[in-house]
């Protein structure tokens, strides 16, 4: 989303850096820092300063950047000869996946099949259709939004039908005015069930427990009512506690108070009689507490260097927590809404005004960006991934196996081709006006059409990389690096570079695709670049 190395000087003035595609979901994710300094590439790109980064990114915008140039017959046909074609690389991806994997499009139009992000209707099975349809949820574009994600995770609990609208946040674009006619304050999530309007998140969940008892209860367990409350309260607690802690300059008088209060959370827990807060089964109590508990998680990794959540029989000081998210993490319905902390450690500034940062983060915000392990021994986006990126977060077991992740990222990628080749041109294009408080977000970019090819081809490598394995596809991405760099020269191998930055610093998830596919499309696309910088000698 933005250079590693300039993560900490930007964080602290408050920016951050999803996609913000107002109605192109290109597959869409943050914007623009035009560095490509992660892993190994920080020793050929070392040029990176944030500040003189973001400057140049505003003088592009006043002064005007490159949006075409001439054409290169030479060089387009050059890699032609080396690349295969999108649909090569779509027939190629039929043949290796799953029976379900190749139905994914079909179904994803009809509103059924596996549950994803993309989904615009959703029916769940057979048995629901259109006419079924009571609930049209608005939720954010990005899928950042907390509030969006409990009336999110509470419809796929359910399995309420329901359509989607989804509407930008403040920090990244625009708000279409008939939404702003239903919800004056811009505010989001909002639901419309049976012709009524809901404006707030806890109001839009207890109405779809009230207006749909024939689906699946959230309900407390009869009898713990009372629990049920006192655990509520507890979670606007720990809310409180993250927020002084976070964006606030309260060192170590904050983390005592949160750690305070999280260690109630974790007593909580630990006097369930079951894995989730009120037993063995999922409750509405869960769902309050879960899209603040997973950006805590991240957060304060990042900012303050706290570990709440570590990978499977690692020794952490909240068991009963991590026995939690373990549980959460068998949910279709959080499997679905579940982001990663690259994502949630760059969208939180801008819909906070900020966050604040401790050196006690700086070694795990290296490692979330992408920068390097925390062993020191390799890029965290370098091939081949440590498991669970070194430590840092969690594997997503749930996904299945590499091949299934590799499969999932060429799918997104070879699905909308067109359109990720123009968004990841914007990199070597023209910021657009007016600029958004996420600054890397930036809607009105245009996009250089010269790097097009270029970008086009490379893409399509590393589709097959994924595919086949980057060792069969090796010798095709050096030829294909010197080529844009002898033939195409310095400013076009620069823009090369520059979009294909671009792209992988705004993969989100869940947005674009689950955790697993997105780290396996960020590896390759330094891959490729640590290849053009290697031809520019």
């Amino acid at each position: 989303l933005i250079t590693p190395r300039g993560g900490t000087m930007v964080l602290r003035v408050g920016i951050l850096v999803v996609t913000g595609l107002r109605t192109v979901h290109a597959f869409a994710l943050p914007s623009n820092q035009a560095s490509y300094s992660t892993t190994t590439l920080n020793a050929r790109a070392g040029k990176f300063d944030p500040f003189t980064n973001m400057l140049s990114d505003v003088a592009s915008s006043i002064m005007g950047g490159q949006t075409s140039g001439p054409e290169n017959p030479r060089l387009d046909a050059t890699l032609q000869s080396l690349s295969v074609s999108w649909e090569v690389v779509r027939s190629t991806l039929e043949s290796v996946q799953t029976p379900e994997e190749r139905q994914f499009r079909e179904l994803l139009k009809t509103g059924r099949g596996p549950p994803s992000p993309l989904h615009k209707i959703r029916l769940y099975g057979e048995s629901n259709s259109e006419e079924d349809v009571r609930v049209t949820f608005y939720r954010d574009s990005a899928s950042w939004c907390p509030y969006c994600h409990k009336v999110w995770l509470t419809l796929e609990e359910k399995r309420i039908p329901y359509r989607v609208e989804k509407i930008n946040m403040r920090c990244y674009g625009e708000k279409p005015a008939d939404f702003m006619r239903m919800q004056p304050s811009g505010q989001i999530p909002v639901a419309v069930i049976d012709g009524r309007t809901y404006g707030q998140s806890n109001e839009i969940m207890f109405a779809l427990e009230e207006l749909f008892p024939e689906k699946k209860s959230l309900r407390p367990p009869k009898g713990q009512e009372s629990k049920a409350q006192e655990l509520l309260r507890l979670e606007r607690s720990i809310f409180g506690s993250w927020m002084y802690w976070l964006t606030g300059n309260g060192g170590s008088r904050a983390q005592a108070e949160f750690v305070e209060t999280l260690n109630q959370v974790e007593s909580a827990l630990s006097q369930s009689k079951g894995p989730f807060f009120l037993g063995n089964d999922v409750t509405i109590v869960d769902f309050m507490f879960a899209p603040f508990l997973e950006r805590m998680a991240a957060s304060l990794l990042f900012f303050k260097g706290f570990v709440m959540r570590v990978p499977k029989n690692t020794q952490t000081d909240f068991p009963n927590l991590n026995k939690w998210f373990d549980a959460m993490e068998t949910l279709e319905s959080y499997q679905l809404t579940k982001s990663d902390y690259y994502t949630h450690c760059w969208d939180l500034p801008p819909q906070l005004g900020g966050c604040t940062h401790e050196p006690a983060g700086e070694r795990y915000e290296k490692a979330i960006n992408g920068e390097r392990s925390l062993d020191g021994t390799q890029g965290s986006w370098e091939l081949p991934l440590q498991p669970d990126n070194g430590g840092v977060e969690p594997d997503w077991k749930f996904c299945g196996d590499d091949m299934a992740a590799q499969r999932e990222a060429v799918e997104r990628l070879s699905a909308n081709h067109d359109v990720i080749v123009a968004f990841a041109a914007r990199g070597a294009g023209r910021k657009g006006m007016p600029p958004y408080s996420a600054i890397l977000s930036d809607p009105n970019a245009v996009p250089n059409d010269t790097v097009k090819n270029g970008v086009s081809s490379v893409l399509q490598t590393i589709s097959m990389a994924l595919l086949e394995g980057v060792d069969r596809h090796e010798e095709t991405m050096i030829k294909m690096a010197e080529a844009i760099v002898k033939e195409g020269g310095g400013n076009y191998s620069e823009g090369v570079i520059a979009s294909l930055s671009y792209l992988r610093d705004r993969v989100g998830v869940p947005r674009d695709m689950r955790l697993p596919a997105a780290r396996q499309l960020r590896a390759h696309l330094n891959w490729a670049i640590d290849k053009i910088l290697c031809a520019q000698g």
